[in-house]
């Protein structure tokens, strides 16, 4: 009987804390940053282990791939209304991720003469851009993103004085376009590119 309590709570909790989530500009900033920073230190761990070395992996100089935050992004703005189901946040997130992963990496190439990453060595892979590995990553991350992260970091957020969020929030906003536009004129190479 107690169990079936705390479950019909547990549920409430979530019901209240999903419906309150109102997921405005600032909040997409900051998760954008929470994501992109995840993904830089995500890939550059992958290499620490891999290569035994630490590297930047973007094309930017800063602690951040966009890559990982616009993705993110798109994922929450797009699912976070199936929370409650989770199995089509997975597949949908999948198909969404290995389709943004295969273009970006067609556009650097095309744009930069360079391949930041490749599967070539992967089984099921798409020019070295995409495989299925990945794809199933993504749809795991997809999952947990707008199922489990991002309502517990809404929470945190909401803490946060509204004046902090958007000093901290612009703050990075500025850092983070001064970055960009030096990234575009001095690219970082990050270990692993291949040159066309």
């Amino acid at each position: 009987m107690k169990t079936n309590a705390v479950k019909a709570k547990i549920e409430q909790i979530k019901e209240r804390n999903y419906s309150r989530m109102k997921v405005d500009f600032l909040y997409c900033v900051w998760l954008f940053f929470l994501l992109s920073i995840f993904g830089w230190l995500w890939e550059g761990f992958l290499y620490l282990f891999k290569d035994d070395i630490y590297v930047n992996r973007g094309f930017m100089n800063g602690p951040w791939l966009p890559i990982y935050g616009m993705g993110g992004i798109m994922l929450e703005l797009l699912f976070h209304k199936w929370r409650d189901r989770p199995f089509m946040i997975f597949v949908s997130s999948m198909l969404l991720c290995t389709v943004l992963e295969y273009l970006a990496g067609w556009y650097l190439e095309l744009t930069w003469g360079v391949k930041w990453w490749d599967y070539s060595d992967m089984p099921w892979n798409l020019h070295g851009r995409i495989c299925v590995f990945s794809s199933l990553l993504f749809g795991v991350g997809g999952m947990l993103l707008v199922w489990v992260i991002s309502p517990l970091f809404y929470l945190l957020y909401r803490k946060i004085p509204v004046k902090i969020r958007v000093l901290l929030g612009l703050s990075a906003i500025v850092v983070f376009a001064a970055d960009a536009a030096y990234s575009a004129m001095v690219p970082h190479a990050g270990a692993g590119i291949t040159y066309r």
